[in-house]
């Protein structure tokens, strides 16, 4: 049987999760798993998921309300031993040194744009060895 990996979705916005549901589809590129999601749409469900474990990405909104993907994403890096990767979402390409400051692994800008979105997403997927199809 072959492994699936679970990708957490922050956002605030049922429309912008939506948009990851669908630049994902079943998996991100024929050589990553198929994937399963958990969203979010608040701080307090991101960490009560992360704290169950099994998390392998985490794609945060870095335009969500009140709480924004990037502070979320620096606090998940501080306090969460052996945090998953994260996939930033954010509102223009000059907000980059802010997913940098976060420490996310990746960004991209909203809204998303499937074959970009899909493609970093795989690269996140491909770096954790225990996903390796």
């Amino acid at each position: 049987m072959q492994p699936t990996a679970t990708v957490l979705v922050y956002s605030d916005n049922a429309n912008t999760r939506e948009q990851v549901r669908l630049a994902t589809g079943r998996r991100p590129a024929a050589d990553v798993p198929e994937v399963r999601f958990i969203e979010c749409a608040t701080l307090p469900a991101v960490l009560r998921e992360l704290d169950r474990g099994g998390v392998d990405v985490c794609v945060l909104d870095g335009e969500a309300v009140p709480a924004g993907g990037m502070g979320v994403c620096r606090q998940i890096k501080d306090e969460v031993f052996h945090a998953p990767p994260v996939l930033l979402l954010i509102g223009r390409p000059q907000d980059a040194w802010l997913a940098t400051w976060s420490r996310a692994e990746a960004a991209v800008t909203l809204p998303v744009e499937p074959v970009e979105f899909a493609s970093a997403l795989a690269g996140l997927l491909r770096s954790k060895p225990a996903l390796s199809a």
